[in-house]
């Protein structure tokens, strides 16, 4: 029996497993898929302390803590996040968050529920001409479109004015928390 890429299956004595990744990368030992890679493109290795020259030039090893840590560190860890979410800048985040998505959420869903029901109850209404062949429920149909839209941009546009710094500012103090309950070492 063939595997789907073509490596042929249980083709050994049984001594080496491997773990068959999604990304599309190459298969690895099944000893080696408990240390974690960081693949990611997006993250910002050397703004973290990750992979910075060991004062030679050359760079470090690229270390990425386990989540699986082993003894008391898993539970200081813990701590650290129930700490972050316990803290007076986690709050006002999440405060801002809430300020703006239940109004937002509240107004498009009767917005969304309105058109539905003029459209199943008041046919009469709905179908009267706005401009030519465009009638009340056209105008309003695109008007659903446009309002995800503006709504869309609105939400990217208070996350990026309002929520992104703190949040990132909290990212931060939350890797210095656990690094430091590390002894410095990731």
């Amino acid at each position: 029996m063939q595997r789907s890429k073509g490596r042929p299956r249980g083709g050994g004595a049984g001594q080496e497993s491997w773990v068959e990744p999604l990304d599309g990368h190459d298969p690895v030992p099944a000893e080696d898929a408990g240390q974690l890679r960081y693949d990611d493109p997006w993250y910002d290795a050397l703004a973290s302390g990750w992979g910075e020259s060991a004062g030679d030039g050359a760079q470090g090893p690229a270390v990425v803590p386990s989540a699986r840590t082993e003894g008391g560190a898993g539970a200081a860890a813990a701590e650290v996040y129930l700490e972050v979410q316990r803290s007076a800048a986690f709050q006002e985040v999440r405060r801002r968050y809430r300020r703006f998505v239940v109004p937002a959420f509240v107004a498009f869903f009767a917005w969304y529920v309105g058109y539905v029901v003029a459209a199943t109850t008041v046919p009469d209404l709905m179908a009267r001409p706005v401009a030519g062949a465009v009638n009340v429920a056209m105008a309003a149909g695109l008007g659903q479109f446009l309002s995800t839209f503006l709504l869309t941009w609105a939400y990217a546009r208070h996350a990026r004015l309002r929520r992104d710094r703190p949040a990132l500012e909290l990212r931060w103090d939350t890797q210095e928390l656990t690094r430091g309950m590390n002894g410095g070492t990731s």
